[in-house]
């Protein structure tokens, strides 16, 4: 399979570096500054490229969007038109007009937008439950280092938001994609509820998933090593775009 990325940052060069290990090849980068990137067409055998439509149009199969919110919601649309597309910066599709328009689009072109766990799991679990409608309420508790969250220093702990997954991305697009991705999962963004704290006693992220309802009860904890060449991102959001990529020609699908 080959794959083209929106991106050039530390989950494109973590894709790039392992991609040997698997059955994808990345073959085409799309970047805003070519020159900067130059370095990696000599390493990796890709053609970078500034042109986007010329980019969809290049040899490859389906589309990784690596590069943020802003560049998500400004490609995606295209993107989707031409290609299959994975897109890591769940944030973009807090705008439901984007969303739907997408969903639009995906379904005139025949075409499947995939949406990686990220840094959180469980997401089987929950989208089982929320399709016959047996959640009453669902949770993410999300503890971060607090110099992460706030600039004064801080020796315990802090909340500094709750609310539903559809606040928390507009106060903190950086920091809670897993909310939005749990949201689209479950029962919505604004049913979804969101807690954030500042932690002093931790230096990872810490996610506690919490859902109820007639199913029963279940409770996930997930605790992040960040990806090694990279402390800002976390490793589990860059192993499940390969998760994707890999399970994608697979004929047995599980979940």
């Amino acid at each position: 399979m080959n794959v083209g990325i929106i991106g050039a940052g530390a989950i494109a060069t973590y894709l790039l570096e392992e991609q040997e290990q698997y059955e994808y090849k990345i073959t085409s980068i799309f970047v805003r500054h070519r020159q900067k990137y130059k370095h990696l067409e000599k390493k990796f055998g890709v053609t970078l490229y500034t042109d986007f439509q010329m980019f969809l149009q290049s040899r490859i199969d389906i589309v990784v969007e690596a590069a943020g919110v802003a560049a998500a919601k400004q490609l995606i649309t295209q993107s989707i038109t031409y290609k299959d597309t994975i897109i890591i910066s769940i944030g973009a599709l807090t705008d439901m007009e984007l969303l739907e328009q997408i969903i639009l689009l995906a379904k005139r072109h025949q075409h499947n937008l995939y949406l990686p766990s990220g840094a959180i799991g469980g997401l089987d679990l929950v989208q089982n439950v929320a399709t016959v409608k047996t959640i009453d309420n669902i949770t993410i508790e999300t503890r971060k280092p607090a110099n992460t969250l706030v600039s004064d220093e801080l020796t315990g702990e802090q909340v500094v938001f709750e609310g539903s997954s559809a606040e928390a991305i507009k106060h903190f697009p950086k920091n809670i994609n897993v909310g939005v991705i749990l949201g689209l999962a479950g029962i919505g963004l604004n049913e979804t509820r969101v807690r954030i704290v500042a932690d002093s006693s931790i230096n990872k992220n810490i996610h506690t998933i919490t859902l109820s309802g007639a199913f029963g009860e279940a409770t996930f904890k997930i605790q992040n090593e960040p990806l090694p060449t990279n402390p800002k991102t976390s490793y589990l959001a860059a192993m499940s775009i390969i998760g994707i990529l890999e399970r994608i020609n697979n004929p047995i699908k599980i979940g």
